[in-house]
């Protein structure tokens, strides 16, 4: 009896844990926490950004996966725990607003306009999961949201800086490049159980392409924006966003039928560039 009630909470452990979409949760804290650590922030401000976003993404994840049970179940996504029968749809969304209400205190503690910003953000995604992601307007909540990171935790800092309009704009460009390159491998399922946001209304190629476009943008704010910083940077950081967008479209125009592939590979290069130009460009914030 004990040994099966063990093994019942270790799986919907791990149910939980793939509900909250583990990757793309665990990487934004990180790469936030890593941030706040390049802007100067201590160890104490660091930990305090990581429970932060984390609070706030584990609540995203969580309300996706609880608002889309009945959408995955009808495509069949057994890969979702919900539908898959790991754990039930009532518990996950006790755990989403459980992860709420941790967020708003963790929040406010960087400081009332940092604590906004950040709940501006999660609040943003949480309108996505409701009912946006199916519109015209499907990229505004990444546009805040990823926005909101940075400068939640700019506004954290000593003296209350406000932050920089390039890194707001960088992390706004990052956020709707990446929800473009996002969607690419779920087009079809979306839109059978009628999620049809704008990256559907282009199609895969032109979401291919303007993922790409988009975080292109990101990388040139991020690498002009800030004054001062190595001139190395910048032109090692100009040549590899051109050249990857150069070899992607070359690739897609020759392959018409593998065109939005290369382009989403094309993609997730550049976002991972632009990831890495936010943490070296941190300390930079003039």
């Amino acid at each position: 009896m004990a040994s099966a009630r063990l093994q019942r909470i270790v799986r919907v452990t791990r149910a939980l844990v793939r509900a909250t979409h583990a990757a793309p949760t665990a990487t934004v804290t990180a790469v936030m926490t890593a941030f706040a650590a390049s802007t100067g922030r201590s160890a104490t401000g660091c930990v305090l950004v990581a429970a932060t976003v984390l609070s706030g993404q584990l609540s995203v994840g969580w309300s996706n996966d609880y608002l889309d049970r009945f959408r995955d179940a009808t495509v069949g996504r057994t890969d979702k725990p919900i539908p898959a029968g790991d754990v039930a749809g009532e518990t996950v969304l006790l755990c989403a607003i459980t992860a709420v209400l941790c967020c708003i205190p963790l929040s406010l503690a960087n400081g009332w306009r940092g604590g906004l910003v950040h709940l501006a953000g999660v609040a943003a995604a949480w309108c996505y999961n409701l009912g946006l992601k199916a519109t015209l307007l499907s990229p505004l909540p990444y546009a805040i949201g990823f926005g909101a990171l940075p400068s939640f935790v700019v506004l954290g800092l000593p003296g209350r800086p406000s932050p920089p309009l390039w890194l707001v704009g960088g992390g706004a460009l990052l956020g709707v490049g990446a929800h473009f390159a996002n969607v690419l491998p779920d087009l079809a399922a979306d839109a059978a159980t009628g999620v049809v946001g704008l990256p559907h209304r282009l199609g895969r190629t032109g979401s291919a392409f303007t993922s790409a476009g988009l975080l292109l943008a990101a990388t040139l704010l991020l690498l002009l924006g800030p004054s001062g910083g190595s001139a190395a940077v910048k032109v090692v950081g100009m040549a590899s966003a051109v050249a990857l967008v150069v070899v992607g479209s070359t690739a897609a125009l020759r392959r018409a039928a593998e065109g939005s592939a290369a382009m989403f590979r094309t993609a997730m290069a550049l976002a991972l560039l632009d990831v890495t130009l936010l943490l070296v460009r941190g300390g930079s914030l003039g």
